[in-house]
């Protein structure tokens, strides 16, 4: 079906398609380099952002965990790490020391994970541990460099990964992607994680972004011994959120010290696990996008 996506782009006729006319105020060389990066986003079916109001909440485990699901499903999946000042993508596939290679156009070629194709600004650091000052016209570069730049090829998803909140990196993200398939808000149960996802679901509605639904991560504790489960947290803010705004609740994913460690360790969750309550609860919210994209 990606494949399908890719030949109509190549042979568009459409007339209103925004790449083939020069904007006001914009150069030949930025034209061409718009031009470059609709010709490459055609090619990839679904653009979906994994996004949250705040940090802490375990959004690039889900982000992670997503795409490696639908990889592992069959789906040609690509996984974008646009949190350019802490940047994770790389440890938590245990890859700080990967590195960018060039193929013969002189684009860039993803770090692959089997079957999954993995970008960060990561890769390009020469330490792990090196501070990333940029300010907002580099970072709008830099974005818009992973979509012109990147030899993503054909995919089925793109699965994107961004900082917390709603700052320059996700502006930059819409101002050069106009055809998100929509965003996947992650929030931890208690109200102080609700407030600020509530931000990001003004966020999308301002940005015209669609809202696939709402993951609550670290929903309930399962005692690996007893199997009970305890409420850490007091509160359901997914679900307050979902009947609220109603969005689709997609899943709630219940604490696990091993999702933490499998980060830790460069070998996510879903790739090993296949029977925890967790990992089962991670192939239920994969699904349902699957469903809802397709």
């Amino acid at each position: 079906m990606a494949e399908e996506k890719h030949s109509s782009c190549e042979s568009c006729t459409s007339t209103t398609c925004s790449a083939k006319k020069k904007m006001a105020n914009e150069n030949d060389e930025q034209f061409l380099a718009r031009q470059e990066i609709k010709k490459n986003l055609c090619r990839i079916k679904n653009k979906i952002l994994v996004m949250s109001g705040k940090g802490g909440v375990g959004k690039s485990s889900v982000a992670v965990n997503l795409a490696m699901k639908l990889a592992l499903e069959g789906k040609t999946t690509g996984l974008l790490d646009i949190d350019l000042h802490g940047p994770s993508i790389p440890t938590m596939f245990g890859m700080k020391d990967g590195k960018i290679n060039v193929n013969e156009n002189n684009k860039l070629l993803p770090v692959t994970f089997g079957a999954l194709k993995i970008m960060s600004v990561g890769f390009f650091l020469q330490d792990s541990d090196d501070a990333i000052i940029w300010r907002g016209p580099i970072k709008h570069g830099m974005i818009q460099q992973f979509f012109k730049d990147v030899d993503w090829g054909t995919l089925d998803y793109l699965v994107i990964d961004s900082p917390p909140g709603t700052g320059d990196e996700l502006l930059s993200l819409i101002n050069t992607v106009d055809d998100l398939t929509g965003a996947v808000l992650v929030t931890t149960p208690q109200e102080v994680a609700a407030a600020d996802v509530r931000k990001s679901v003004n966020f999308c509605e301002k940005a015209h972004i669609k809202i696939l639904g709402i993951v609550e991560n670290m929903s309930g504790f399962i005692c690996p011994h007893c199997g009970k489960v305890t409420q850490i947290f007091k509160t359901g803010a997914g679900t307050q959120i979902a009947e609220k705004y109603n969005i689709k609740l997609l899943g709630k994913i219940p604490f696990d010290p091993a999702i933490g460690e499998s980060g830790d360790c460069g070998l996510p969750y879903v790739y090993a696990a296949d029977s925890n309550p967790a990992a089962k609860e991670f192939e239920s919210v994969t699904r349902q996008i699957m469903d809802i994209c397709e």
